[in-house]
């Protein structure tokens, strides 16, 4: 294909200039020409689509159910529509005006749905696709749209408008009937005032020529189509809010805005057979009841065994402030309210039969709540809710933060699911989940993947996304390690955030050992081990870290100062109060009288911790106020189960903590990194050294102690941006921040000859260093004999904040971290030796003056590959000039690896490894929200994600494989289904005529009886859904494929189209040989002469 060639090109030209940006001439360490790593991916492995959204429908609008089919359809106020089948069957779409969808229709059992949306336009949508698509539109242009009916089995769309009319559109042409209800027709000659816009639309279940028409103000109309005349009109002094029929036809119920329900025979217009206040206090002098609020819905239905069913959201009586929304059943005499947790957007009855003249026999209702979806069986005692199979509560407390493991270990969503499984609530319907339409897709992914998503109230929760589905694994509370102060009065003032002070800031997490640590926004971190047995901690683990700061432009130099430690005897610089983590503050001083001093931002709980299997708390590190200055928030975090070590970074610098001996091992400011002569030293000066209470050792650059703290009172706009180079504050540019780490098996010094356990730490400020580790041997020595640490310097130096950074062999192979399988920490002795061994370091040795490794760096500019342990940098690449890396991840695809990076400008990008060539640059998406910045992360196999909105994920593909198969993996929402039979008439109905009355609309509708409608009222669109538009869209998401139905099609269409000829041609060629044959016979005697 001609991108591919023009990518190819592309490669080439990049290829030649990466090289050239390296250093001209030829230093030690650099790759020869017949060294260069063989690359495999290319431009063609790449293409960029969205794959699947999951998540609760953003601001819901509206809803439909397909009774037959059993789909479930949800409109929202941004234009989407969301469509829900069985478990695993999701679909989404977007109406390209975003316009606010104010009704769903569904064409029953037809794989097609009618959406009506603010802007006064009607789409009629193609389900019988995987990627549902519009086939035709409608926009109004002189009237406002208010309410549509699309009877069972009719092809004639009834629509309501805010004038009071009522037009009528043909859904298979989606063109205008001539028939048109007019609202000054339709109500009293004598009626002065406007009735106001339709509210209801509804033809009489047993005569399909009577149509019932509601307007606002109160007035209902049954509508005579044949005749064009109203046969009744209903008169109430309350506006109405909804209708609803008795299926046989002779009663109807009306909702109003005082909270009364009024039952009205149909041939008794004068006054209602019946009304009642559901929620009215009934006064004992027999006077009319308490108005209360408005019933904004109401459904009747029947069942043949007992009493009807009516159902009703709102009404409640005005006495009843704060209490939320309820839904209210009423059957025989009685009347159930069900609290909601959120305001009722919409409901539905669901009923066995999509017949509306039969008795309806309602098994459940689905409530849409503007942030959940509640489903309720009506068929058990106390009305009990359905467990909800699909994954809705991504935003039961908003996402803070997110991470993507695609192909992870194979037993790691069983061992979550396990011990998930016994979370669960109980008292949910024993009934199966009724919205069971659809089948799954048949996809060709089989790796196991898991999304992670940390929360505003410090929970986290494990998801299973494998297959293109999502479904919840495992929730942990991390707040249940603290205690949780009652008022303000027993904070003390503490708190560096006012509302939720557990939310989660970052995490690390080792799939293979299990091992997970997280950190949140007041400055404390969690170490958990998995274990499949319960425990109860008497006392929580703790270890206090003073990150203090010095002013260190005022300071001399301290001639006595100690030096940096080197390995091993002076690595661990910790007191006995961190050996022997106290369960309280015990050094800590609150008084009135000074400043805060040595007090962490939260209180660890003091009574036994009843741990559940799954994530159990191993240590808890909070970081304390020092001297009146509240503790930096965590920006950087990596943990290492190979070696049993934790480290951190924020502001002040970074942390090294032993999370299998407890204590604290290295503690240092970013500055003190740096090595004296380095050029790279931000500050000349020496920092004065001091011991503080802690034992640790901190340097300080002005700042102010406001700086990196998150709003989280618009959590779902704004984002902690430690790394971003875009704040340009006096203040950030003169601190520099830890923003990322890596643990390797690498040679820490230049020119070094043996590997060994290293650790990369990457700032804000574009420097990479390299911290070296001295372990002890494993067993009971690696538990007594201290870990040393000490700094070799700066690596290299790049523009922008370090955001990534990896390793890989002299082959191009990534060398992931070294890690210990997991092993059960409650387990015998036995077991857990027999589990325990470390994962295998790669070769320990280099050739002299060969390099055998590459570190690749990537910052939020540029992106460097350096040789080891030569230290000389091999390639070179600016990402980007104008705008800054947000995100940026080493990746694993097709079989190699490569850097994936999102772009504040939208753009996202991958670039081969190690060579630093573009693959692909496609101007995606637009930062429009930090939501997204916040949340975007890449995983491996071309997968990856972020929140699109506060309650939805969206998963796209960077990679060709999955868009060429993603219509395969798809669900299906359309099955091929028989449309139940109609209900009996019964003899003597059907002698005297006493069932449902057909009504032939096409002859009342049609283009002959009822003529053209005005051409000015509306303007049809054919959508991309038809044969024209999936030409053009047929390049989109699955190019080949589309192009190959369209082809299909088209040749089906050239075939009927020659089919047609051909019979033309046969019939003209009979009609010839007729003329022929009488001509021969009229001449057949004559000569030639006398012709």
């Amino acid at each position: 294909m001609k991108k591919f060639n023009i990518r190819k090109v592309l490669d080439g030209l990049t290829a030649v200039s990466s090289s050239s940006s390296s250093s001209a001439t030829a230093q030690p360490g650099t790759p020869k020409e017949n060294d260069v790593v063989q690359e495999t991916l290319q431009s063609e492995h790449f293409q960029l689509c969205k794959t699947v959204r999951h998540g609760f429908p953003y601001q819901p609008s509206s809803m439909a159910f397909d009774p037959v089919q059993k789909i479930l359809a949800v409109g929202t106020q941004t234009g989407a529509l969301r469509l829900f089948g069985r478990a695993g069957v999701e679909c989404y779409c977007q109406h390209e005006s975003g316009a606010a969808v104010i009704q769903l229709q569904f064409l029953i059992n037809e794989g097609a749905l009618v959406s009506a949306l603010a802007d006064d336009s009607i789409h009629l949508w193609n389900l019988r696709q995987k990627i549902p698509a519009i086939l035709h539109s409608l926009k109004f242009s002189r009237e406002r749209i208010t309410y549509c009916h699309l009877p069972f089995q009719s092809k004639w769309l009834y629509i309501g408008t805010e004038r009071g009319n009522i037009h009528i559109v043909n859904v298979e042409s989606f063109t205008l009937s001539g028939y048109v209800i007019m609202w000054n027709k339709a109500i009293e000659l004598s009626t002065k005032t406007h009735p106001g816009p339709v509210v209801h639309i509804s033809d009489n279940p047993m005569d399909e020529g009577k149509l019932l028409i509601g307007f606002e103000c109160g007035v209902v109309v049954l509508w005579d189509l044949k005749s064009k005349k109203a046969d009744y009109r209903y008169n109430y002094d309350e506006a109405i809010h909804s209708v609803a029929w008795h299926h046989e036809g002779k009663q109807f119920v009306c909702s109003h805005s005082d909270g009364t329900l009024t039952t009205w025979n149909v041939r008794a217009p004068a006054k209602p057979a019946q009304i009642i206040t559901p929620h009215g206090k009934q006064p004992k002098d027999g006077k009319k009841p308490e108005p209360c609020k408005p019933i904004l819905k109401v459904e009747y239905k029947t069942t043949r065994a007992g009493d009807p069913f009516m159902v009703l959201s709102g009404g409640l009586s005005y006495d009843t402030v704060g209490r939320r929304a309820c839904l209210t059943v009423m059957h025989g005499k009685s009347t159930a309210v069900l609290e909601m947790d959120y305001p009722i957007v919409d409901f539905l009855t669901l009923c066995e039969t999509p017949y509306p003249n039969d008795f309806q026999e309602p098994y459940a209702v689905v409530v849409l709540l503007e942030k959940d979806l509640v489903v309720i069986d009506l068929g058990q005692i106390g009305y009990p809710i359905f467990e909800n199979p699909y994954p809705l509560t991504v935003h039961e407390s908003p996402v803070t933060c997110c991470e993507y493991f695609a192909d992870c270990p194979a037993e790691l969503i069983p061992a979550l699911y396990s011990v998930g499984s016994r979370q669960k609530r109980q008292g949910y319907s024993k009934k199966e989940w009724p919205i069971s339409g659809g089948n799954w897709g048949q996809g060709a992914q089989s790796y196991p993947e898991i999304i992670i998503t940390g929360h505003a109230d410090g929970s986290i929760k494990f998801w299973d996304a494998s297959a293109l589905m999502l479904q919840v694994l495992y929730k942990l509370k991390t707040a249940k390690v603290f205690e949780r102060a009652r008022g303000k009065e027993e904070k003390g003032g503490t708190d560096i955030v006012e509302e939720d002070p557990f939310a989660i800031q970052t995490l690390s997490w080792c799939p293979e050992s299990r091992m997970l640590c997280v950190a949140g926004v007041s400055a404390h971190i969690i170490i958990y081990r998995f274990s499949k047995q319960e425990v109860n901690t008497d006392v929580v683990q703790l270890l206090e870290v003073r990150m203090q700061c010095e002013f260190s432009d005022v300071d001399s130099p301290d001639p006595g100062g100690e030096q940096t430690p080197t390995l091993p005897t002076s690595g661990a610089s910790s007191s006995p109060q961190e050996s022997e983590p106290p369960t309280q503050p015990s050094t800590g001083s609150n008084s009135s009288d000074g400043p805060r001093d040595n007090i962490p931002c939260l209180q660890v709980r003091s009574s036994t911790l009843k741990q559940s299997p799954g994530y159990q708390v191993e240590l808890v590190i909070q970081l304390v106020w020092v001297s009146g200055e509240p503790p930096q928030q965590i920006t950087s975090l990596a943990i290492n189960s190979s070696y049993g070590l934790v480290v951190f970074g924020n502001s002040n610098g970074l942390a090294v903590v032993d999370y299998l001996q407890k204590t604290l091992l290295f503690n240092m400011g970013t500055s003190e990194l740096y090595s004296p002569s380095e050029p790279y030293q931000r500050q000349p000066h020496s920092p004065r050294k001091a011991r503080q209470p802690s034992g640790a050792r901190m340097s300080r650059k002005i700042s102010s102690s406001s700086e990196q703290k998150p709003d989280l009172d618009a959590k779902d706009n704004s984002f902690s941006r430690s790394r971003s180079s875009s704040v340009t504050s006096i203040d950030r540019e003169s601190r520099e921040a830890i923003s990322s780490f890596h643990f390797c098996e690498s040679f820490p010094r230049k020119a070094d000859g043996l590997m060994n356990p290293s650790l990369l730490v990457g700032t804000t400020q574009g420097s990479v260093m390299m911290v070296a580790l001295s372990l002890p041997p494993t067993g009971d020595q690696r538990l007594q004999q201290p870990v040393g640490i000490s700094s070799c310097g700066t690596l290299v130096r790049l523009k922008g904040g370090i955001l990534t950074m990896a390793l890989l062999d002299a082959a191009g192979t990534l060398l992931p971290p070294s890690y210990e399988q997991w092993y059960d920490p409650n387990a015998s002795d036995e077991e857990k030796e027999k589990n325990r061994r470390r994962r295998p370091a790669s070769p320990p040795s280099s050739q002299e003056g060969q390099d055998s490794q590459y570190a690749v760096l990537c910052s939020e500019k540029q992106a460097k590959v350096v040789a080891m342990p030569s230290q000389t940098r091999v390639y070179k690449h600016n990402i980007t000039e104008t705008s800054f890396v947000l995100r940026a991840d080493v990746v694993l695809m097709a079989g190699a690896n490569c850097i994936a990076c999102f772009c504040a400008n939208g753009h996202i990008m991958t670039l081969s490894l190690p060579s630093l060539r573009p693959l692909l640059d496609v101007n995606y998406l637009p930062l429009t929200d930090m939501r997204i910045a916040r949340t975007f992360c890449f995983s491996n196999l071309g997968q990856a994600l972020y929140l699109t909105s506060p309650t939805e994920i969206q998963r796209i593909t960077y990679s060709q494989e999955t868009c060429d198969n993603l219509q395969e993996m798809l669900s299906e929402l359309f099955t091929p289904v028989e449309t139940p039979e109609a209900p009996n008439r019964g003899f003597f109905k059907g002698l005297f005529g006493g069932g449902a009355q057909s009504l032939d609309r096409e002859d009342l509708f049609g283009e002959t009886a009822a003529g053209k409608a005005s051409r000015s009222l509306a303007q049809h669109i054919p959508g991309p859904g038809s044969m024209e538009g999936m030409k053009g869209a047929a390049s989109g998401v699955v190019g080949d494929l589309a192009r190959a139905r369209i082809a299909l099609d088209e040749r089906g269409q050239k075939l009927g189209e020659l089919e047609e000829r051909t019979a033309a041609m046969m019939a003209s060629a009979e009609s010839f040989s007729k003329h022929a044959h009488d001509m021969m016979l009229k001449y057949k005697d004559k000569k030639w002469y006398q012709l």
